[in-house]
């Protein structure tokens, strides 16, 4: 059985728009957040997406699990391009002022001698980068626990997808929290059968092989379920022609004026960005930081 995200109704502002006007939104903001690298410009988006989430109303113990997973992602992968300074030099800037250098060290595997320098404009970008994927979280993450789950096809084909796209869309939207709910399900079976996930030893394909009464369970169940939805949209003739669907929208003043906002902001932004703004901004205290070094 399909699951979907945790949504409760709260009747708030964010909840009485038109999930097809907040979803333009969002896709405005998003595709205005990616023309900036200016750390100033990218605090705006963060506060819009802040006071987004604060009307939602969500609580930390909903949005736990996704918060902490994605907040693992984005920490390795600013981290990585902080070390390894890859992505800033080659679109942002072209200069490098150094603060200081850590090393040589030495890999304790391979031997190899490394330095790694750190500059304002690699420290920066790396903030900027932080900021500017934690805006683009809060904007998405509002959406799944804020809009109703049976309205998922009909939001999606209110946009101008074809009914296919638009129940692609639905099943999407249902296919994180259905496999977590797959996978937490076999994880009780194989520990009641003696099986200990939090003992695993030995290398990293040692430990991917020993994971096998997880992952494959759950691959298998994926699979299977797929293959069960495919049958019963066989059944019912889905695709043929046009489909009717239960729920039908309606915008209201509310909506337009969001659609006219995202409109201004998505414009303005790439305006903006034609115009040179935008690039990423070092703050002087960096440049005599470096200088001083």
């Amino acid at each position: 059985m399909l699951i979907a995200w945790r949504y409760r109704e709260r009747n708030t502002i964010i909840q009485r728009l038109d999930p097809r006007a907040r979803l333009i939104f969002m896709l405005a903001v998003l595709f205005s957040i990616i023309q900036f690298w200016d750390l100033r410009i990218m605090l705006l988006f963060l506060g819009v997406g802040v006071l987004q989430y604060g009307l939602a109303r969500l609580t930390w113990r909903e949005t736990r699990r996704a918060w902490i997973l994605i907040s693992i992602i984005i920490l390795l992968m600013t981290t990585l391009t902080f070390f390894t300074g890859r992505g800033g030099v080659e679109y942002t800037y072209h200069e490098e002022h150094l603060i200081r250098r850590l090393g040589p060290l030495s890999l304790p595997i391979v031997g190899w001698q490394i330095s790694v320098d750190i500059t304002a404009e690699k420290t920066i970008f790396a903030i900027s980068q932080l900021v500017r994927m934690y805006a683009i979280t809060i904007m998405a993450l509002t959406i799944p626990y804020t809009i109703d789950p049976s309205l998922y096809g009909v939001t999606f084909r209110g946009l101008g997808l074809p009914d296919k796209f638009a129940y692609a869309m639905d099943l999407a939207f249902r296919f994180v929290p259905t496999l977590g709910r797959d996978f937490s399900i076999t994880l009780d079976s194989q520990r009641a059968r003696g099986y200990e996930v939090e003992r695993l030893t030995g290398g990293i394909v040692a430990q991917i092989r020993r994971l096998a009464p997880l992952l494959v369970p759950v691959t298998i169940n994926a699979i299977v379920g797929a293959e069960d939805i495919i049958d019963a949209m066989d059944l019912r003739a889905f695709g043929i022609g046009p489909r009717t669907w239960v729920h039908r929208l309606t915008y209201r003043r509310a909506d337009y004026a969001l659609i006219a906002a995202s409109a201004l902001i998505f414009v303005g932004s790439t305006v903006l960005a034609f115009m040179g703004v935008g690039g990423l901004w070092v703050p002087e205290m960096l440049l005599r930081l470096a200088a001083g070094s």
